[in-house]
């Protein structure tokens, strides 16, 4: 979810496109971006007279990924990194 809204607010605007952002197939990228204009996070707007989509990120999208980016700044990363590490010390160890 918050791969679409980056990539969105980085300008990718089309439905391919956020798919390549963000490296998931079709399907995946559809049901997500779906939820996200149900949820408010994007807007949709459709051209050409076809179904030529075009997402736009809206206020909330943008709030919902400066939270998480400012999140990831303020949580130390070694603390994270040394838990991770001794708890997969502990699951290798305990096979052995």
């Amino acid at each position: 979810m918050l791969g679409i809204l980056a990539a969105v607010r980085g300008g990718e605007n089309k439905p391919t496109r956020i798919m390549y952002a963000i490296n998931l197939s079709w399907k995946p990228t559809q049901r997500m971006l779906s939820n996200l204009v149900e949820q408010c996070f994007l807007e949709v707007s459709t051209y050409s007279g076809r179904s030529r989509k075009r997402y736009a990120i809206t206020d909330k999208g943008i709030n919902t990924l400066d939270y998480f980016e400012k999140s990831n700044e303020i949580l130390p990363k070694d603390v994270y990194s040394a838990r991770a590490s001794h708890h997969r010390l502990k699951i290798t160890s305990a096979r052995s």
